[in-house]
């Protein structure tokens, strides 16, 4: 199989995706980095960066399976990044509770894939059906964790904005 390495690289995010047992959970480990790198960006910086990042996700998902002709593959896990970027939107950056939830929340999704989910996850193909299935479930974690940051106190002290 020849396929190419760049292309590789960034689907399997680094060669998480290459890890063993579940990949996915590496996957979105692995986007942990870009998260606090990304909350640096101010509000709209961070929600261009998701923007991008999921387009990009879309991209090198859909070389990545022209490639290889197989859809999903357990190994690429760009899809569990751009997702759990998306979950983490205007999330508090130092709450280690919200990042916490944030992560089995999205990770309790990616897996069970409640509808929409499992609706796009069947429905829809190539890079942008690899990608969506992980970002809707983001959007979703991200309501409620908006709605836990503020209708309670479980993720710390609001003060004014997430950021």
């Amino acid at each position: 199989m020849t396929y190419n390495k760049t292309i590789y690289f960034l689907a399997t995010w680094f060669y998480l995706g290459k890890m063993r047992p579940a990949p996915g959970t590496w996957g979105t480990l692995g986007a942990i980095p870009l998260i606090f790198l990304g909350h640096f960006l101010g509000e709209w910086g961070y929600l261009v960066l998701a923007t991008v990042l999921t387009v990009c996700a879309m991209i090198v998902s859909q070389i990545y399976e022209n490639q290889v002709g197989q859809h999903d593959s357990s190994e690429v896990v760009i899809d569990e990044v751009a997702g759990f970027v998306v979950a983490m939107t205007w999330v508090p950056l130092f709450s280690w509770k919200a990042w916490v939830i944030g992560f089995l929340l999205f990770r309790c999704i990616d897996i069970l894939k409640p509808p929409p989910i499992n609706w796009i996850d069947q429905r829809v193909s190539g890079g942008v059906g690899v990608v969506a299935d992980d970002v809707v479930g983001g959007i979703i974690v991200n309501i409620i964790l908006q709605i836990i940051f503020t209708k309670t106190s479980w993720l710390g002290l609001q003060l004014g904005t997430p950021f």
